[in-house]
């Protein structure tokens, strides 16, 4: 008895494949479920049918579980072929005034998200939420049809999804201008350096444990208050923040060597990126002289 049509494109043998691996990795086919490709011009129908039964001969709870799996299969197979396309079609549609290697840039953070390439904890349950979202609808049309056409079913059936790459594309595109802007900032910076003449060969940059920092010349002389006091001056105690008084100082000495020393008692990863980018090629970070072990013995004593 044949109880499902689904009409695919030249994917047909991944869907076949697809659908097969579902019932291997959950062992079970007590329907005697059988599966073949029937292959008509461009295009390819995948029958699925249940060998030597009738449909008196079925209970419905076994055919209804047998379409959840199929479900789960055809979610996957939308997902890996799907995705992308969409993702891409989402980018051209909606974002039309970037330019071509913009949007490429926007479309490689879109597909970091929805592949969730940093391992982030919101976007694996985004992952799920979206999968779950396709094997619902799936399951929903699959109780009122026996045939499904998949590129109709994506493109006019799955608009809760379309909506979830499009938060996610949104995303991206927050992302890529952040980034444009960080970028941008980072070579104002730079560029400040660059025209400074260096008041310093070397600074040392010890944190503290209250997250300020103490800044040294390469003679370990502190020079913390010659460095901030222009900076000082022009905030009240209340809106100091230590991390821009660093940059800031950093900046206007523009010496030709920065040292990061015990550089793991940094909270904050960004601001030394920062120091990083800003300073190209002159930042050393040490973890293991004697100014370091300074710096950690002055913070677990005041654990």
């Amino acid at each position: 008895m044949q109880f499902l049509c689904i009409g695919v494109d030249e994917s047909a043998d991944f869907i076949l494949q697809q659908i097969t691996d579902e019932f291997k990795a959950i062992d079970s086919n007590k329907l005697g479920l059988n599966i073949d490709k029937v292959d008509s011009g461009d295009s390819a129908s995948i029958i699925c049918s249940i060998k030597d039964k009738n449909a008196a001969d079925i209970d419905p709870k076994d055919l209804e579980m047998t379409k959840i799996h199929i479900s789960n299969a055809l979610a996957d197979f939308i997902i890996q072929e799907y995705e992308e396309k969409l993702i891409s079609r989402i980018i051209n549609t909606n974002y039309c005034y970037f330019n071509l290697d913009e949007k490429k840039d926007i479309f490689e953070l879109s597909l970091k998200i929805v592949q969730n390439d940093d391992k982030n904890l919101v976007n694996s349950l985004f992952q799920v939420h979206r999968r779950n979202v396709i094997i619902r609808r799936l399951i929903e049309y699959l109780e009122n049809s026996d045939s499904i056409i998949l590129e109709g079913f994506v493109n006019f059936r799955l608009k809760d999804y379309l909506k979830d790459l499009e938060e996610v594309v949104e995303k991206a595109v927050d992302d890529f201008l952040m980034e444009r802007e960080y970028n941008e900032f980072i070579r104002l910076l730079k560029y400040f350096v660059e025209i400074q003449e260096p008041k310093f060969e070397v600074i040392h940059v010890l944190v503290g444990y209250d997250s300020k920092y103490v800044l040294l010349d390469e003679k370990h002389r502190e020079i913390t208050n010659e460095c901030i006091q222009e900076f000082v001056n022009d905030i009240t105690q209340g809106d100091i923040n230590y991390d821009d008084l660093l940059v800031g100082s950093l900046i206007t000495m523009a010496p030709k060597k920065v040292v990061i020393h015990s550089n793991g008692q940094f909270k904050n990863r960004e601001l030394l990126e920062t120091i990083k980018n800003v300073f190209n090629g002159k930042v050393v970070l040490c973890s293991q002289c004697e100014l370091c072990s300074h710096v950690l013995s002055k913070t677990h004593s005041n654990d």
